[in-house]
């Protein structure tokens, strides 16, 4: 079913060019520019052939001009950076430009390097850069073309700076132009700026967020939203993967003040009340039987003898080097441990869906509006005309929303359909998951296990490399499965090593195990780079120091990329001398395009845990639109990362989870934030992603310096399972 849906959400030729829509001045009294699916192949930015989409520019005839956002803004800023490209070739005034989210329409804004509308991997502006810029660029040209037109001189001599337009003395709002320039023809191309007249890309532009965030608007996030008669949704689940509901009583909870109605579904039972503080303590109240016939009820220990099984045999090839002459005078062993880990956005996932048998509005923190359109529609028997998905802002994602089955829109569709059934009227209700909803919910990061061995020739070289993954495939099974699983390996848990990786290292050589197991996995912020990063980048540092090597003099040896070569002299050079008392740890990784190097000074405390005082960080991430961003995006990964290394970990006993909330799934806490310093390389390459980049370098620097200061090689992560947490 899933993989029908994926495949018709994103054609795969290219569709004849519908040109602009322009909306009269009786619709609308503005210009509103738009491209659709021009015939121009995707793989022009790095992704597959199918098209290219133009987004929206609204410009209104207040002088506002607002950019259309086809990505999901969940603090990462993209909604800022796209915003940074219109505004710098339409010359706009900064303080004349917002944004709103676009519908989910797959044709109008598929994101070329996913082939559908959606946000992940990094790409929001690497698949953007062309198009945002190009409508910027042709909606200045048509203001361009409606001034001279209404003064009566040639188009030359018209000049825009600052979101004014002019020509000698005379001078125009966008505005007091916009109805005007909607009745012209649109250009077939425009030029855009060279890099020494960018305005904004660069240098600087406001976050477009940050006056809203701060006011507290209203219905800005999904949590926020609020209808008229809304009622408000929370449900039971089984406490195991895959459990199913064989009982209910419901007496004491449809009794309890504010409660509507209970509705069971197969595998949950959900309390609809008139506030969602009334529903949970009516769930609360809920006696469920639940048949586990056909649930995960293995614990996390009883997986990890399977896994460790399967670490002492061959598994599915993904990659193969050649093996050089030379033979190993020193081979190190090792094995490594990552737990299963909760995404834990601070908003947890919710919907607002309002059904009445013929459509249906969704509102929420839509991350792949495709599928959750698709199957949202599906779900309520409607044709996808009928139901339209409105994007608002998310409170963090890291991964949790981009979801394969739409499995949070689908429920709230259910739920949706039977509320329809009983009562015979619309009404809008409120799907909300509690925070231990959602670290109990699944959809982590897969827990993973690697075995590595590497020897080291006379000279101190790499001489070989031998690794083991033992991890779920997150896409097997998914609409995702014909895109990402190439040889029976998913693409996703080996990325970051062979050849994808700036390393040359000779006779290196990787196989992999998908075991299936009933946990539901999910990407998670940098994906398979969590792992295997911290893998190469802490056997890099066990093998220079047997190599008696310094260990960036050891990775300058074998980086072959001059751009990995270039992050991390950068970031040793501004890190300096290692302050007294601290010890160093460095690592460098290529992830989504983007190349990172961080420096990690770790004091050890007294009762021997782990605080990270200072981090120097090397990025090169392509043209930087938005250095403030980018910086805040290394802080925020990078931060991301530390948290999960020190004490986070999803484990199960007889297949139910043990952590709830963050009590006792832990994250960063503002006194074990270090300081960080983030340098970065004025770089002419096409934009490439920094949204997740920053987080896999920090565990292995950090577990890099703690060998340093304890001895202690970290191989089983959490920190915490060592004492140093």
């Amino acid at each position: 079913m899933l993989d029908r849906l994926f495949a018709n959400a994103a054609p795969s030729a290219p569709l004849s060019r519908r040109g602009f829509l322009k909306l009269s001045a009786g619709a609308t009294g503005g210009l509103m520019l738009g491209a659709a699916l021009q015939p121009k192949l995707a793989h022009a930015q790095g992704g597959a052939d199918g098209v290219l989409a133009m987004p929206f520019v609204h410009i209104r005839p207040d002088n506002t001009v607002v950019v259309i956002v086809k990505h999901l803004d969940m603090g990462q800023g993209s909604a800022t950076g796209l915003a940074t490209l219109v505004a710098d070739e339409l010359d706009a005034d900064a303080a004349q430009v917002t944004t709103e989210f676009a519908p989910a329409n797959a044709e109008l804004y598929v994101n070329t390097l996913l082939g559908v509308q959606g946000t992940g991997g990094s790409t929001a502006m690497a698949n953007s850069w062309q198009q945002y810029r190009e409508a910027g660029a042709t909606a200045r040209a048509m203001l361009v073309a409606a001034a001279a037109k209404t003064w009566g001189v040639d188009p030359a001599n018209v000049s825009i700076s600052g979101g004014r337009i002019s020509a000698g003395d005379r001078s125009a709002s966008f505005g007091e132009m916009a109805e005007v320039a909607a009745t012209q023809a649109v250009p077939e191309s425009v030029t855009l700026k060279t890099p020494d007249q960018w305005v904004y890309i660069g240098k600087s532009f406001p976050r477009v967020d940050v006056a809203r965030k701060t006011e507290g608007a209203v219905g800005m996030f999904g949590m926020d939203v609020k209808l008229e008669n809304m009622a408000y949704a929370v449900s039971l689940r089984s406490p195991r993967f895959g459990g199913t509901l064989a009982g209910l009583d419901d007496a004491k909870a449809r009794e309890m003040p504010g409660v509507i109605d209970i509705i069971r579904l197969p595998d949950r039972a959900t309390v609809i009340a008139t506030s969602t503080w009334q529903a949970i303590q009516a769930r609360d109240a809920l006696s469920a039987e639940w048949n586990f016939s056909k649930a995960e009820n293995r614990s996390t220990e009883a997986l990890r003898r399977e896994y460790t099984a399967l670490l002492d045999q061959k598994g599915i090839e993904h990659y193969s080097a050649e093996a050089p002459a030379a033979e190993a005078a020193q081979v190190i062993e090792a094995d490594y441990f990552f737990p299963y880990l909760a995404h834990a956005p601070m908003e947890p996932l919710d919907v607002t869906v309002l059904f009445d048998g013929e459509t249906a509005n969704f509102w929420t923190g839509s991350q792949l509006q495709t599928l959750d359109h698709m199957i949202g529609a599906q779900v309520l028997g409607l044709d996808p005309a009928s139901v339209k998905v409105n994007t608002v802002w998310g409170g963090g994602s890291f991964g949790r929303r981009a979801i394969y089955d739409s499995h949070y829109v689908a429920e709230a569709a259910m739920v949706a359909k039977a509320w329809l059934a009983a009562h015979g009227q619309a009404r809008p209700i409120k799907l909300v998951w509690t925070r231990e909803d959602d670290v109990r919910g699944g959809y982590y990061r897969p827990m993973h296990m690697h075995w590595v061995r590497a020897g080291l020739d006379a000279e101190g070289k790499i001489a070989f490399w031998q690794q083991r993954l033992v991890g779920q495939s997150i896409v097997m099974g998914t609409a995702f499965e014909q895109y990402m699983v190439h040889g029976g390996v998913d693409a996703s848990s080996v990325e970051g090593l062979g050849e994808s990786s700036p390393y040359a290292i000779p006779g290196w050589t990787v196989d992999v195990h998908h075991p299936r197991v009933g946990v539901p996995v999910l990407w998670w912020r940098s994906v398979g780079h969590t792992h295997t990063a911290y893998v190469v980048e802490t056997m890099m540092d066990e093998l220079a120091e047997a190599a008696g090597a310094d260990p960036v003099e050891f990775r300058l040896r074998h980086l072959a990329d001059p751009r990995a070569r270039g992050v991390l002299e950068l970031a040793v050079e501004k890190a300096g001398a290692v302050p007294e008392g601290l010890t160093r740890g460095i690592a460098v990784h290529k992830s989504f395009g983007s190349y990172v190097a961080e420096v990690a000074d770790v004091r050890m405390r007294e009762d021997g845990t782990v605080k990270v005082e200072r981090v120097t960080c090397g990025v090169d991430c392509g043209v930087p639109i938005n250095p403030s961003n980018i910086v805040a995006q290394i802080e925020g990964g990078l931060g991301y990362g530390l948290s999960a290394i020190l004490r986070e970990e999803i484990t199960l006993t007889d297949g139910e989870v043990d952590q709830s909330n963050f009590y006792d799934y832990t994250p960063l806490r503002i006194s074990d934030m270090p300081q960080v310093e983030v340098h970065i390389v004025r770089s002419t390459e096409a934009p490439t992603g920094i949204g997740e980049p920053g987080t896999p370098p920090i565990g292995p620097a950090v577990a890099n310096a703690a060998r340093r200061a304890t001895g202690i090689a970290v191989r089983e992560l959490p920190f915490s399972r060592h004492g140093l947490a």
